[in-house]
Formats: C-alpha cells, sequence, structure tokens
C-alpha cells in the first residue's frame, strides 16, 4: 500500500499486516485521572499515552480507501497516514507528516471537538468498533517529538527582504507566522496582550491546555525569526495605515473579542459577569499575575452558588472552571436539550463527571437582587417547529418560571467582532452586516490593497482548527500576492 501524502512504500506490505487492528483490539482513550482529584487542581485530566498503548491504539485503523477523518478535518490531516506510521515505531516519520499540515497538532491533539470532527466520522465508529482514538495519538506523536528534540526552528532555504505584519497573536496569526517564516519573510506580529496565544492562553483553561504547551510554541516562533510587539494595540499605539506603510503586507487575524449580551433585568447587578472576563481572569491567576479582582474574590468562584448561562465550549470552560476554584454548585442553564447542544458532548459528561448540574430547556428571564446578584429568575423551555437554521425554535413554557439561587452569574453567549474600523482608525475597512471584516473567501484579501484577513475575524465565531486553517491560507494568499506584485514591474521592463 503507497502511503497517501509521502509516497512512501517501503515496507508497506509489512505495515498493512500491523492495520486493521480494531477486529481484536478495543478503543481506549488515555487515562482520565479521578473525578474528585481533578476537581482540585487546573492540571490536563488525560494522562499521558504509554508508548505501547499508543502503538496499539494506532494499529485500529482500518486505512479506508476514502478516509472520512481526513475529509472531516478542517485541515485533511493526514491521519491514517501518521497512524500507520506510529503503528510501525516510525514516530520521527509520523511527527514530520502530521506537521506537515497543521502548525499546532498537540494543540489541536488536545482541544479539537475530535466527537464532531475526525473521530464522530471515523468508518469503524460507524461500524460499531469505536473510534480510532485519532485526537490523542496526535497529541502523543507530537509531545514525543518534542521530547526527543525533534522540533526545530524554522530555517529557510533562503531570506526575504518583504515584511509582511500580523494583528494578533492567536492561531490565525501564529499558523500564518510559521508559514511565512518557512518562505523566509520577515514577520512581526502585534498583540494587545503580554504574550503570544490569544485566547489559547487567555480563554482556554489549564485543563484543556496547559500554557507551557503554548508557550513553547510561541518561542519556537520567536527563534524561528518571528518578532513579536506585544502589549501593542493597533489603534491605541500604531494605526492600520501605519502599517500598511510599514509592511509589504498586513493580516488582520484579531479573533473575536466582544461578548454578545442577555438584555434582561438585573444584568447590570455586580457579580453577573462576561465568560471571557472570568476565564482571562482565572487564567491570569494561574500564570502567576496579580489579579485583584480575583483576591478579593469578586470574580473568583470560591464558596459561592454559580450558574452560567449558555451552552457552547466557553460555558463548558465556565462550570468546569468554577468547580475548581471551589464553587459550592454550579448549575449550566441552556435553552435548548442536550442533543442539541453545540459544545462537545465529551466536555458535557467530564463537567457531569466534576459535579456541574446542567439545567436543560430553561433559559433566563431575569437577575434579581439587591445590588449584588443573589437569584436568576428562569423559565422552561419546550423545543417547536425549526426555524430558518432548520434548529428547533425554543418556546417558553407558560407558568414554568423558576428560581436559581447565585451568587455569581457567567453570560457564556458567544463572541462578535469588535468595530474593526473605528478601533483602528481605518473607516475604509470593508466589513460585513455582521461586523466581521469582509475577505474574498479564496484570495482572503480585504478592499484594502495589501490587507488580509483570517480567523475568526473574517469567518466568525469557530474553532481553533479552522483558525489553523485560515491562517495557512492566508499565508499562501499572502506570498501568491507579493510574488506578482514584484513580478508585474520585471514584466513591464521586459515589455
Amino acid at each position: 500500500m503507497q502511503l497517501r501524502s509521502a509516497g512512501l512504500t517501503e515496507g508497506a506490505s509489512i505495515m498493512d499486516n500491523k492495520m486493521l487492528q480494531f477486529v481484536h483490539t478495543a478503543g481506549r482513550m488515555p487515562d482520565k485521572r479521578d473525578a474528585e482529584e481533578r476537581r482540585q487542581d487546573f492540571q490536563e485530566i488525560y494522562r499521558e499515552y504509554a508508548a505501547a498503548v499508543a502503538t496499539e491504539q494506532s494499529s485500529r485503523c482500518s486505512q479506508c480507501g476514502v478516509p472520512f477523518c481526513q475529509v472531516h478535518c478542517p485541515l485533511h490531516n493526514n491521519i491514517p497516514d501518521w497512524l500507520m506510521l506510529t503503528a510501525n515505531g516510525r514516530l520521527d516519520e509520523a511527527y514530520e507528516l502530521s506537521q506537515s499540515t497543521n502548525n499546532f497538532p498537540e494543540i489541536c491533539g488536545r482541544i479539537c471537538p475530535q466527537d464532531r470532527l475526525c473521530e464522530g466520522n471515523c468508518v469503524i465508529e460507524s461500524a460499531g468498533h469505536g473510534t480510532v482514538t485519532i485526537g490523542s495519538i496526535e497529541k502523543y506523536i507530537t509531545d514525543t517529538a518534542w521530547e526527543k528534540g525533534w522540533v526545530q526552528p524554522v530555517k529557510p532555504p533562503r531570506e526575504r527582504t518583504e515584511t509582511v505584519g500580523i494583528i494578533g497573536a492567536g492561531p490565525a496569526g501564529l499558523a500564518a507566522a510559521d508559514q511565512l517564516r518557512r518562505r523566509g519573510y520577515q514577520v512581526h506580529v502585534y498583540d494587545r496582550y503580554d504574550r503570544g496565544g490569544g485566547l489559547l492562553v487567555y480563554g482556554i483553561p489549564n485543563f484543556k491546555l496547559e500554557k507551557d504547551v503554548v508557550a513553547r510554541r510561541a518561542q519556537l516562533l520567536a527563534d524561528s525569526g518571528v518578532v513579536y510587539h506585544l502589549n501593542h494595540e493597533v489603534g491605541r499605539d500604531s494605526s492600520l495605515a501605519e502599517l500598511r506603510e510599514r509592511h509589504d503586507a498586513v493580516l488582520i487575524a484579531t479573533g473575536v473579542y466582544r461578548a454578545r449580551d442577555l438584555q434582561l433585568p438585573g444584568g447590570g447587578l455586580d457579580q453577573v459577569v462576561q465568560a471571557l472576563d472570568y476565564l482571562t481572569l482565572s487564567n491570569r491567576k494561574g500564570l502567576g499575575d496579580e489579579v485583584p479582582a480575583f483576591d478579593d474574590e469578586r470574580l473568583s468562584a470560591t464558596g459561592k452558588r454559580v450558574v452560567v448561562v449558555g451552552g457552547g465550549d466557553t460555558a463548558m470552560d465556565c462550570v468546569r472552571t468554577a468547580i475548581r476554584q471551589g464553587a459550592k454548585t454550579v448549575h449550566c442553564l441552556y435553552r435548548r436539550d442536550r442533543e442539541n447542544m453545540p459544545g462537545s458532548e465529551r466536555e458535557v459528561a467530564n463537567a457531569e463527571e466534576e459535579g456541574v448540574v446542567f439545567e436543560w430547556l430553561a433559559a433566563p428571564e431575569a437577575f434579581t437582587g439587591e445590588g449584588q446578584v443573589s437569584a436568576v429568575r428562569a423559565v422552561r423551555i419546550h423545543l417547536g417547529l425549526p426555524d430558518a437554521s432548520g434548529r428547533q425554535s425554543p418556546q417558553v413554557i407558560p407558568d414554568s418560571g423558576y428560581k436559581l439561587e447565585a451568587d455569581l452569574v457567567v453570560k457564556a453567549l458567544g463572541f462578535d467582532p469588535e468595530n474593526l474600523p473605528a478601533l483602528f482608525s481605518a473607516p475604509d475597512l470593508g466589513v460585513t452586516r455582521w461586523g466581521t471584516v469582509k475577505a474574498d473567501y479564496r484570495s482572503l484579501k480585504t478592499n484594502l490593497d495589501g490587507v488580509f484577513a483570517a480567523g475568526d475575524i473574517a469567518r466568525g465565531a469557530s474553532l481553533v482548527v479552522w483558525a489553523v486553517r485560515d491562517g495557512r491560507d492566508s499565508a499562501n494568499a499572502i506570498h501568491h500576492y507579493l510574488e506578482n506584485r514584484d513580478a508585474a514591474p520585471q514584466a513591464a521592463a521586459v515589455a
């Protein structure tokens, strides 16, 4: 059998014999720490795969002729091939293949909702044998590569004189920076925060993604020649026009940070907070920063009755953070049922194990209290006919009101773009009616010459893996733009 992506044939028949072991070998996730133990800290909940187990689990792959795991991965990772290499002990080659399509495989292996993407579309899962544990194996491959010293800074074949400015040090921006450095461009990354990584650092809790994992990637890019300008806010420290003058191309990859809100009575009470504020301060505390709002317990869940409103992955991060902070009780209020919840099913299961109570088919009606929230007034919901999106419409059940006592309410309703034309002092920057930067879906060009957009700021709030894909695509688009720009004067001179 020929490896699809690498064209490697040596020992292929031997490798084939080690695959398709799903018939005899059951699927096995890495060992999960006991729920009571993980409630006490912010460490990752899964232990490392032992080498023998990773090899065994990789061998369960059926090597499908049409690999739906790869099809449903936004990056189209060469999953069957690096599973085969892992099963045959060729881990260094597995790493090379894995990182050839994904700039951050150890991060995606930890936080991707594999149950909705690659693993959820695994053929042997559909056949009832249980999915191949793709995400855990991906994490194992790259963690091993770091331990063995296989992960090295980029050394481009030649250095180019063109410079590219990237606004945003999140997954889209850093993926683009990595790809552009591989082509030899001089890359400068501007970010409002004091650390590279964006929401990977400040929005995702340690128990899903430990911060040293992100920090070593950011440092690898610095060692590769990427220049960071941290604590640099475009619109305050420079304008978009100034960056355009400074660089040959500019990529906007800011992500989306404006929290969606609930316009309900009592929304202005103390201790009714936005999810990103809550998670950012918690993560800063874990990083060792001084956080007065946490130290004086304003934004700490310790000893409090916590209610989180929302049903996505951010809501899951909030409820599980509150558990680890020592909350008295934690309830998650979601207006649809479990089957319609947008968050990962695994995350829901992990939260339930840790003691979170889910209030399905329930929605807040008001927040009550004297100056500070003391309760959430909620109503029961039933799902009616589908709306324009195809999802059943939540409808309030008459006379179904009830009260949930609460000392801290966290609103986790998703994110929208900030007003970038105003923020960047760039009124000519085109945006959509949703506020995202208007960019051609193929070239990723905005209406401003030499300015591109990628990640959530162009597509809307989405997954990290899609941000990585967009970052890679934007790097290709920028390279194509600069190559054509430089070639045009030469062609004119010849003519």
